[in-house]
């Protein structure tokens, strides 16, 4: 359920930024330690889009992976699991360095047609 609030949250950015044109596409950067489920998201996403300027615009996903390093040695690796204790010393100094991420990338809108406006 999450996702329901994932969905609902890029929705509201989308509106903010799209200044009332429809929506064809959203893209959308996710880190792998938000644990969202891709398929609940763009289940969600056709819900919270409906009847909006965004229904039947298609949400692309692109999963950034984590990136972890360690305070004190400064080793960097991607966790398997979310595992916050260095491997290298041992040390629970530890920075999310990548994959915490939501963010709207971008979006792509409908272009209204220039209205000709020189005398007849």
């Amino acid at each position: 359920m999450h996702e329901l609030s994932v969905a609902g949250a890029v929705l509201e950015t989308v509106e903010r930024h799209a200044d009332g044109r429809p929506v064809t596409l959203v893209k959308v950067r996710v880190g792998r330690l938000r644990q969202v489920v891709p398929e609940s998201l763009r289940f969600y996403w056709e819900i919270v889009a409906r009847d909006t300027i965004c229904d039947g615009a298609r949400l692309e996903l692109e999963h950034v992976a984590a990136e972890l390093a360690c305070t004190e040695c400064g080793r960097r690796w991607a966790p398997e699991l979310p595992m916050f204790r260095c491997a290298g010393c041992g040390s629970t100094g530890v920075e999310v360095r990548a994959g915490d991420q939501l963010e709207v990338e971008y979006i792509e809108v409908e272009q209204k047609e220039a209205e000709c406006i020189a005398p007849g």
